[in-house]
């Protein structure tokens, strides 16, 4: 409970800090929004040739892109702080850190919240409010509440992905670019439901880094396609993917040693 008031703290430090440029701000969430947007054309162009991919249509498709594009953002709000790990690692910043009476991990998460993703934010839930008026999904409580997991279970896990992207830096010292492709990466690929990559693409999301069930699976129950009430669990099932990377974050701070200043 002290750690959840003291990065409450960092969050209303960070967002008074924003709020003093109002201008900057209000103009980098509307960046936000707009680089999001050019990939939501993406989406709408390929539909204006094709009726539909490997059986979803355009609302479907878009559903599925709102909620992985709102994970995304949630995950990049409160996580901003492992992006930008590797700068007090090199700078010797982790250091202080490591001597205050709290935990390592909460102190780098309310390092950085990234209140502009917001326009993001914005733009998925826009998305996601036409995929919906557009669909014919019978909403029920069930459903409702497997959209509230899927946002859970994939904040998790993108957050996941940050901490272990992070914790490669006690090895490196620099942010290694390779696993943009996990984060960034799943994110546009995120536009369409993992099944139509392939079969062994949805293996590796399903049994390594969890995406196909923070997205397709829970997809599949939301319209209907699969009745069984195991696939409206399977994002917070997903959660478990922050053991590991906790896990290896320990290991790199047990091997941490200091770059200096």
């Amino acid at each position: 409970m002290r750690s959840i008031r003291l990065y409450l703290h960092y969050v209303s430090i960070n967002i008074r800090c924003v709020m003093q440029y109002k201008t900057s701000f209000f103009l980098t969430a509307m960046g936000q929004f707009l680089v999001s947007f050019t990939a939501f054309l993406g989406v709408f162009f390929l539909f204006q040739r094709f009726s539909r991919v490997e059986g979803f249509t355009y609302s479907e498709v878009l559903l599925c892109f709102a909620v992985m594009l709102m994970e995304f953002s949630l995950a990049e709000m409160f996580a901003r702080g492992f992006d930008q790990f590797s700068g007090m690692v090199r700078s010797g910043e982790f250091d202080r850190v490591l001597v205050r009476p709290q935990n390592e991990i909460i102190q780098v998460l309310g390092s950085k919240f990234e209140l502009t993703r917001f326009g993001r934010m914005l733009q998925a839930v826009v998305m996601f409010v036409y995929g919906i008026i557009q669909s014919d999904i019978d909403w029920s409580f069930s459903k409702v509440l497997t959209v509230i997991f899927m946002l859970i279970g994939g904040t998790a896990v993108f957050t996941a992905l940050f901490l272990i992207y992070a914790a490669f830096c006690f090895f490196t010292l620099e942010s290694l670019e390779f696993m943009n492709i996990f984060t960034d990466g799943a994110r546009e690929f995120g536009k369409y439901p993992a099944g139509v990559y392939g079969e062994k693409m949805l293996l590796f999301a399903t049994f390594i880094v969890p995406y196909a069930l923070i997205q397709y699976y829970p997809l599949l129950y939301i319209l209907g396609r699969r009745k069984e009430l195991i696939f409206m669990f399977l994002p917070l099932l997903a959660c478990w993917f922050l053991i590991p990377a906790i896990l290896f974050w320990k290991f790199g701070v047990r091997h941490y040693k200091s770059s200096g200043s």
